[in-house]
């Protein structure tokens, strides 16, 4: 991208407000903290303690549609303000240790098997590596306890179980903000003012579930048959049945490989296109093309290419999540629309007609720590007064050349390989141009964001056929510690290239 041109005149906040305590909203509190700039720095989290979605609810027994967020067809993007279930109290790895013995429980879409699509070295923190005897792509426990290590030294900014419900410019002349949250324990409710808000709450809250025609009546006819992603816990459910999966994402990949283990072959499986996650054929799935309708008197489907499968005893829709904002449904311009993206976002950080406001992991396809840690160290420098933005209509150019070349939709926060590492560099870029300041850590340079070499980009380009090549090993897997193990080695193509460019 090249430098920024700088046309308003810079932000200095004194008091900021993250909302999300998940490892986005961590990695913002320490470069915030870094700065060494603000008076008063707030991350309001609703859950007991850190770790946003990487906490597991396998606890939940509940149907899925008690959650009030889920119906079928489910097209409905803005969600609401939740309220928690509450459950018997464990001893919390960090946060609140108050002795009560209930926590609120927010449902989240991790399933009992999940281990990550990523490899350890290239999902972390900078600063931060993985426990030794972590397996290369970690189990979801293990990623929860890195996550909560990490945020160890920001705990004393944490108000747990307080959630925001409503944050709106404070009038129409400054770029204040009033945040009202309400602690879901007592019930209190608290107006405060920030110069700026963060808003790291995640995208994985509210299901998307396509209208295909006749799904309402099918689903009518064969209550709970139809089920979404987020409310998948354990392949062993789907015992025998005839079951086929909808989307082939990471989530769709790894759920259908799952169940078929336990379903009756081959597993159905539908998309629209090729999953970059789907490197190997496999003998247990039958990959279809997507769903054109429903048959409700065959309890089956129809496809697009004419075809259709009859008797299906369950359908999953791996199809994703939309954008939900509720606490900022009252501002305008309005953020969300159709669901499928955040308007007015400026390069996916900054709100641009409020840029006091911003909004950190929006991007999709993309390595979501390094991302966050990235758009943290730009957030950090604006907000004190370090970078300065471009003007209002520069950043609406940005986002009119992004809608033309990604389109108004689902894509807009698309950064698919090498999008993705580009972008981390480039915000790297960025953050490095800030002007440096006295008592500041490197020289006054401040906390240094993430930036990618030739091994991240190789690795990056790799990692769906280094997940496939791990997967393949069973439960040999559990063992593997690195690359080399499953076959993959950057040492190799290094010297080919040397070679290559020693002929030249």
């Amino acid at each position: 991208m090249g430098s920024i041109a700088s046309e308003l005149p810079s932000i200095r906040a004194r008091t900021i407000a993250i909302v999300g305590a998940g490892p986005s909203g961590l990695v913002a509190a320490k470069y915030l903290r870094a700065e060494r700039a603000f008076d008063k720095i707030v991350l309001f989290e609703q859950r007991s303690s850190s770790g946003g979605i990487w906490h597991y609810t396998g606890h939940y027994t509940g149907h899925q549609r008690d959650e009030g967020l889920f119906t079928v067809p489910q097209t409905n993007p803005f969600g609401k303000n939740q309220d928690p279930t509450w459950r018997e109290r464990p001893r919390p790895a960090d946060g609140r240790a108050d002795g009560a013995d209930r926590e609120p429980s927010f449902l989240s879409p991790i399933y009992d098997r999940l281990e990550t699509n990523i490899p350890r070295g290239l999902m972390g923190f900078q600063d931060l590596n993985w426990p030794q005897d972590s397996q290369l792509f970690p189990k979801h426990e293990t990623v929860l306890e890195y996550i909560q290590d990490y945020g160890r030294d920001v705990q004393d900014f944490i108000r747990y179980e307080t959630q925001v419900t409503n944050v709106e410019p404070t009038d129409e002349q400054n770029m204040r903000w009033k945040v009202q949250t309400r602690n879901i324990r007592s019930d209190v409710q608290q107006d405060e003012e920030y110069d700026a808000v963060i808003v790291a709450n995640g995208h994985f809250i509210v299901p998307y579930l396509p209208d295909i025609p006749d799904i309402k009546a099918w689903d009518a006819k064969y209550p709970g048959a139809i089920s979404h992603a987020k409310y998948y816990r354990n392949p062993a459910d789907f015992k025998d049945k005839k079951v086929l999966i909808v989307g082939n994402s990471a989530s769709g990949t790894d759920i259908s490989t799952q169940i078929a283990q336990y379903s009756q072959l081959p597993l159905l499986w539908s998309s629209k296109s090729p999953s970059m996650f789907n490197v190997r054929t496999s003998p247990t799935k039958h990959e279809r093309p997507p769903i054109s309708k429903f048959l409700l008197s065959s309890r089956g489907v129809e496809f697009e290419d004419g075809s259709s499968e009859h008797d299906i005893d369950a359908i999953v829709f791996a199809t994703g999540y939309f954008y939900s904002l509720p606490f900022l449904a009252n501002l305008e311009p309005k953020l969300i629309t159709d669901g499928s993206h955040v308007n007015r976002t400026y390069h996916h950080l900054f709100y641009a007609p409020r840029p006091t406001l911003s909004f950190l992991a929006l991007p999709q396809r993309v390595i979501p720590f390094p991302v966050a840690e990235a758009q943290s160290a730009v957030l950090a420098r604006v907000y004190s007064g370090r970078l300065a933005l471009p003007s209002l209509p520069s950043m609406q150019a940005w986002e009119d050349a992004t809608e033309r070349e990604m389109g108004n939709g689902r894509n807009f926060h698309l950064l698919s390989f090498p999008k993705d590492g580009n972008y981390i560099n480039m915000l790297a870029d960025w953050a490095l141009s800030a002007e440096t300041r006295d008592g500041l850590e490197n020289e006054g340079i401040g906390k240094k964001p993430p930036v990618w070499g030739e091994w991240e980009f190789w690795c990056r380009e790799h990692f769906p056929s280094i997940r496939a090549a791990f997967g393949a090993l069973g439960e040999k897997r559990f063992r593997v510690r690195t690359l080399e193990e499953v076959g993959f080695s950057y040492e190799a193509p290094v010297k080919q290239k040397a070679q290559e460019e020693m002929l030249l």
